[in-house]
C-alpha cells in the first residue's frame, strides 16, 4: 500500500497552501495498492518534532478502502474526522508561525480488517486503541515545514 501526493515527494516541503500560512486546506493525497481485505481506512497526520508529544493534525477514519484520493480542502464522503489536537475537528495546517527551524510531518495510512464504530468527538488514543489487532498494513508519507526566517 502508498501514499503519495502530487503537491510534494516524501520527505520535502509541504507547499504553503497546505499550512497555517496559507489556506490552511488538506493535501491532494493519492492511495494506492490499498490491500483487497481491508473494510475501511485510517488516516493520521501528525508533527513528530512537537513538544512535548507528538501533534496530531489531522485523524480520519473509516474511509472506504475505495477511496483512491482525497482532494484539497476535501474529506472522502461517509469519513469520519476525529478529534485532532485542541480538541478540533477537521485539517489543521503545519503552523511556522509558532516554532522555529524544520518540523517533519508524517501522514500514516493504516488498512483496517474492520470498521471502526466510534463517534466524531473520538481521542486518537482510543482510535488507536480500536484499531489494535486489526491493522493489515501501513503506509507512510512524510513532508517538512520551514519556519520562514
Amino acid at each position: 500500500m502508498q501514499i503519495k501526493s502530487p503537491l510534494f515527494e516524501h520527505g520535502e516541503q509541504v507547499p504553503e497552501k497546505n499550512t497555517c500560512l496559507g489556506q490552511n486546506i488538506n493535501p491532494h493525497l493519492k492511495f494506492e495498492d490499498v490491500p483487497e481485505a481491508a473494510n475501511s481506512l485510517v488516516l493520521i497526520f501528525e508533527d513528530v518534532n512537537a513538544s512535548p508529544k507528538q501533534w496530531t493534525h489531522w485523524l480520519l477514519f473509516n474511509i472506504s478502502p475505495n477511496v483512491k484520493e482525497i482532494m484539497e480542502g476535501a474529506v472522502p464522503e461517509h469519513a469520519v474526522e476525529a478529534l485532532a489536537n485542541n480538541h478540533s475537528f477537521g485539517y489543521e495546517g503545519p503552523c511556522p508561525k509558532y516554532f522555529t527551524g524544520t518540523h517533519h510531518y508524517w501522514f500514516r495510512l493504516y488498512a483496517l480488517d474492520t470498521m471502526l464504530y466510534a463517534p466524531a468527538a473520538t481521542e486518537r488514543e482510543e482510535i488507536e486503541e480500536l484499531m489494535k489487532d486489526h491493522i493489515i498494513e501501513k503506509a507512510e508519507l512524510s513532508c517538512i515545514c520551514v519556519a520562514p526566517a
